[in-house]
């Protein structure tokens, strides 16, 4: 991922643009990330790598090889740290970055974790339908139904959808454009919903499908006229009588 950045969830709001549209957008606290560790190919880790930092945390708070490795660097704890693969923006340990790293117009991809739903039932957890709430189906509202064979081969399928433990998973959004950002606050408004609960860590990388200087493809091929519009108003009126 040429940049990224760790961030955190604040909530969601609208904003106006100048011809007075709105645009739902989700607020995110994505600085300042202090860099902790630059990996170099030709060195003895192997890869080009930067690790970032982020959100400050107490000492007595983090393991001691966690905090002997940050202050190795001469960094200070953090509760968050996240390694950036062949990170694009030249940076050196103690450095740090922050919202400018994106512009109005980008497009990134945001990374964090669902809502954890706990234990749910089938017709939550995979929108079954249910049974009948008529007709004598008394007690099948909310269950799956049948689940295996008969006699033969008598076992379930693996892979079967049923009832268990909902939410609490990674998960990607892609494509989604930077509207606002504000960097004396150190704020993103990003336009669209991204996944995990308000006040919840995101990661926040350039979109791997929409990197910066992308626009949409336009079409060479000329439009085709509908066969209504080459009649003549004309023969409409004669069409009519």
């Amino acid at each position: 991922m040429p940049v990224g950045l760790l961030g955190k969830k604040l909530g969601h709001t609208r904003v106006y643009n100048a011809q007075g549209l709105i645009t739902p957008v989700t607020v995110v606290l994505a600085g300042p990330n202090r860099v902790l560790q630059v990996k170099a190919q030709a060195g003895k880790d192997g890869y080009n790598a930067v690790q970032l930092g982020f959100d400050d945390q107490k000492e007595q708070r983090v393991t001691k090889p966690l905090l002997g490795h940050i202050k190795k660097h001469n960094g200070a704890a953090v509760k968050r740290i996240k390694e950036f693969r062949n990170f694009s923006k030249e940076v050196k340990p103690g450095d740090v970055v922050g919202v400018t790293l994106f512009a109005p117009g980008d497009f990134v991809d945001a990374i964090g974790v669902t809502k954890g739903r706990g234990f749910e039932g089938v017709v939550k957890r995979h929108r079954f339908a249910g049974g009948d709430s008529t007709h004598g189906a008394k007690g099948w509202h909310r269950r799956s139904g049948a689940i295996g064979q008969r006699l033969f081969p008598g076992t379930v399928q693996r892979g079967l959808r049923m009832p268990g433990h909902m939410g609490q998973v990674t998960r990607t959004t892609q494509n989604l454009e930077v509207i606002q950002v504000r960097e004396a606050e150190n704020i993103l408004l990003i336009k669209g919903s991204i996944p995990g609960p308000e006040g919840d860590y995101i990661v926040i990388r350039e979109s791997k499908k929409r990197p910066k200087g992308w626009k949409p493809p336009v079409s060479a091929a000329p439009m085709k006229k509908s066969k209504s519009a080459d009649k003549k108003p004309e023969a409409k009126a004669e069409a009519k009588k």
